[in-house]
């Protein structure tokens, strides 16, 4: 016969309530019943427990079992509390991907909410480039990517759109464009020199995709991207996103002609099931980004 929880448990009560009387009241049980469950424990052990003619009194035997039997139950309770507690999204670990301009703009908010309520969960939060948001989901590496679906691999990921983020053209706020036009257009602008950057591949199935085929310079990195705008020799295209909030040199133009929107949409691997802390992440950026998807 196994030892049953419920049998170290009524051992551990008569002790702490100095009786079966009294642990029968604690544990909601007939006296009886308490008593033949720690004689059932002593059967299986084969030694006595408690003194025959002092039911109160632990044998040596008995003082030797409880303080180990007493850990066992810690550990056992605070195995449950985890165990509930991560079933819960209590406890645990979130692993993000995102493209920089989402990591940047949206996610904090969300973690902000989510820290609220989940102050003990971990949050791993990596930024890439659309590629390589993919790349890291599929490999196993995050359990959650945020970024754009036209590389997406419909055979092992699933998709849920998000948000519709504008394609602009960035400049000088001093460049003439940017003076006498509040959108513009990319034939006006073919006279301009161009700088490319990672996102222009969004232009390639458009006729702007002349503006990045003459482009002289290319720069893949965002934040040297805007060191090489704020010197005006060229300007670029940009989503809104990416467009930095604060500064004091560029402005962004929304892109009339061809009207251009990069989909922003949340990734998560079909032949893997979230964890209980993935799937409350995942929520929070439907409900939250589907929300911003008006103010954009």
């Amino acid at each position: 016969m196994s030892i049953k929880l419920q049998q170290l448990r009524h051992f551990v009560m008569v002790v702490e309530e100095g009786g079966f009387r009294a642990a029968s009241h604690r544990a909601n049980r007939s006296q009886a019943a308490l008593s033949t469950s720690v004689k059932e424990l002593e059967k299986i052990l084969g030694q006595s427990l408690f003194e025959a003619g002092n039911k109160c009194e632990l044998t040596p035997f008995g003082e030797l079992c409880l303080p180990k039997v007493a850990r066992f139950l810690n550990i056992y309770a605070a195995l449950d509390s985890d165990l509930r507690a991560i079933a819960s999204g209590q406890q645990g670990k979130v692993r993000i991907a995102s493209v920089p301009s989402v990591a940047a703009k949206l996610i904090p908010t969300i973690l902000g909410v989510f820290n609220k309520t989940y102050p003990n969960v971990e949050v791993s939060l990596i930024d890439d480039n659309a590629a390589g948001v993919e790349a890291r989901l599929l490999s196993g590496e995050v359990d959650l990517a945020l970024g754009n679906p036209s590389a997406l691999n419909q055979d092992a990921i699933s998709l849920t759109p998000l948000l519709s983020d504008p394609i602009g053209v960035v400049c000088l706020k001093d460049n003439p464009i940017a003076i006498h036009r509040q959108k513009v257009d990319w034939q006006s602008i073919q006279s301009e020199p161009f700088i490319r950057n990672g996102t222009c591949s969004l232009l390639e199935s458009t006729p702007a995709r002349v503006l990045s085929q003459k482009a002289l310079y290319s720069v893949e990195n965002i934040t040297s991207l805007y060191s090489v705008l704020e010197l005006g020799i060229g300007i670029t295209t940009l989503p809104k996103l990416a467009f930095p909030p604060k500064t004091s040199s560029l402005t962004w133009l929304p892109l009339s002609d061809p009207k251009i929107e990069r989909q922003i949409g949340l990734f998560t691997l079909k032949n893997r099931t979230l964890s209980p802390q993935a799937k409350i992440f995942h929520q929070l950026c439907v409900n939250h980004l589907a929300e911003k998807t008006l103010a954009l």
